[in-house]
């Protein structure tokens, strides 16, 4: 029981009850340990650069907010349709990037460690007859210095040359590709689109929304590229780097704002504008940083991974479709119920989104951590890495419960001063505010289930939450307006949370180990 790492934790630890592993070691939830350091490094830089980005998208709605509640409603929608058409392509290759890349790295710095291990060992100092470190013969030709230059040299090119690691060349060509086809697809079907969001030929919100929405399609490939270089760079654990160029971007954003909108008077236009040229900042800055740690040219087309991607990240496609439907059905909805009710959701929607991302951060932590112990099978970190990121989520997700119950009532002015606008916001904001420990715990379980490489489940389980979700949205919305929408969301969500907690508890999949 004692041959590997995964033994040594079913001889240490039995667990009768999978689910039990929601609850291990809670007392140490804070502690800053090796593993609560590790999480922490990976997990607050990941949050700040999920964060920065519906954060910079705030600044536009309130920007835009001053110009009109037509002009905040219709870039509301377009918004909301970029940002979901979006996420069938960036939700995959990201996830799918990250557990690839981690997996890759682990081997790779093993089989690194390995061969410096042997360049010691063949060049060490240790006499083997005598165990002196230094030779007491004179005479005999010294075996350090017959074997130091070379070894000392093949060690610091161990450690300093660039890496091959086949999924993030793969990721880029990927993303790069995608991005291109999402800007022709939402250029070329930008009014169709937007009729089927609910904005009719008629409609004031529809010459302004067409405009937003053309005009950001151009940083289409720009956003799949840079979500993909931030997937690599998670895979290596290194979530600070995104963090910086992220908000390097972010703050390009909010200056030229007010410069094209106001200055320049492009409205709704200057703030597309200002959001593209943010996007090309980003991903320069991170394809910049990458090159220099690796050699993005693979030696031939066979090294990369497209197979792989393609068959997970279907998975994961599938997915990603079931929950943009649900998301971009309720803004849809929301449209169909006038501008009023369009720009209150729109400012529910960015504050409900920006604050549960912050959860988002524990989940890139989880997913990067987690694959990498699932590649050496390292059991007892698997087990105590999900624990402890489950358990921070849901402790954040009850303070942002509270900030967002107090702050949000006094900050709904900053994004609109309609008074009916207003109204709905402040019968939103029990619903944004209370669903945000549910919100945490779902976000946190899928960067585990990624971790895992659990994407089957997470495509299946997900659909079926879809299925569920969308019924309800149909159903409440007429009968309830407003309120029927975020009563159909909080169910949405907590289907999400209900499926990753299941998983675990029933010590199913890649969780077996808890069962024995």
């Amino acid at each position: 029981m004692m041959a590997g790492d995964g033994d040594i934790y079913l001889a240490e630890d039995r667990t009768t009850n999978p689910i039990s592993i929601l609850f291990k070691d809670a007392r140490l939830v804070l502690k800053l340990d090796e593993l609560g350091l590790e999480i922490a490094q990976i997990a607050l830089p990941a949050a700040l650069a999920l964060t920065a980005d519906p954060i910079a998208s705030l600044v536009d709605t309130a920007f835009i907010g001053q110009i009109g509640p037509v002009e905040l409603a219709a870039v509301g929608v377009s918004i909301a349709l970029f940002n979901q058409v979006s996420r069938i392509a960036i939700f995959p290759l990201v996830s799918v990037t990250t557990s690839f890349v981690a997996e890759e790295d682990t081997v790779g710095r093993v089989t690194r460690e390995g061969q410096e291990s042997e360049y010691l060992e063949s060049g060490s100092c240790i006499n083997s007859e005598s165990k002196e470190l230094i030779p007491k013969n004179d005479s005999v030709e010294d075996p350090c210095k017959l074997g130091s230059l070379p070894n000392s040299f093949s060690i610091t090119k161990l450690e300093n040359e660039r890496r091959h690691i086949p999924s993030a060349s793969s990721a880029l060509v990927i993303g790069g590709i995608l991005g291109l086809i999402q800007a022709i697809f939402l250029i070329s079907s930008a009014k169709p689109l937007l009729k089927f969001m609910g904005v009719s030929s008629d409609s004031p919100m529809l010459n302004p929304a067409q405009q937003y929405l053309t005009l950001r399609s151009l940083g289409a490939p720009a956003v799949l590229l840079s979500l993909a270089l931030q997937g690599v760079f998670r895979g290596f654990k290194d979530t600070k780097t995104p963090l910086y160029a992220t908000v390097a971007g972010d703050i390009t954003n909010i200056v030229l704002d007010p410069l094209f909108i106001f200055v320049f008077r492009l409205g709704v236009s200057g703030a597309a504008i200002a959001h593209v040229i943010s996007q090309y900042l980003i991903s320069v800055i991170l394809l910049w940083r990458l090159l220099v740690k690796v050699d993005l040219l693979p030696p031939s087309v066979k090294h990369l991974q497209f197979g792989r991607f393609l068959k997970n990240g279907f998975l994961l496609l599938v997915r990603v479709v079931a929950v943009t439907f649900c998301v971009t059905l309720a803004a849809s909805l929301a449209a169909r119920q006038g501008s009023t009710s369009m720009a209150a959701f729109q400012v529910c929607l960015q504050v409900w989104l920006a604050t549960s991302l912050l959860a988002d951060g524990l989940a890139v932590a989880g997913q990067a951590i987690l694959a990498s112990a699932f590649a050496q099978k390292d059991y007892n970190k698997a087990a105590a890495t999900a624990s402890r990121v489950l358990q921070l989520g849901l402790i954040l997700g009850l303070a942002l419960a509270a900030l967002l119950g107090l702050g949000l009532h006094l900050g709904a002015r900053l994004f609109s001063s309609d008074i009916h606008v207003l109204h709905l916001i402040n019968i939103g904001i029990p619903f944004v505010a209370g669903t945000q420990p549910i919100n945490a715990l779902a976000f946190v379980f899928d960067g585990v289930n990624f971790g895992a490489s659990d994407f089957a489940y997470a495509a299946c389980s997900l659909v079926m939450v879809a299925i569920v979700s969308i019924l309800c949205l149909l159903v409440l919305s007429p009968s309830h307006g407003f309120i029927g929408l975020w009563i159909a969301l909080t169910i949405y969500m907590s289907l999400r949370a209900f499926v990753g907690v299941w998983r675990i508890g029933t010590g199913t999949g890649p969780w077996f180990f808890l069962r024995r």
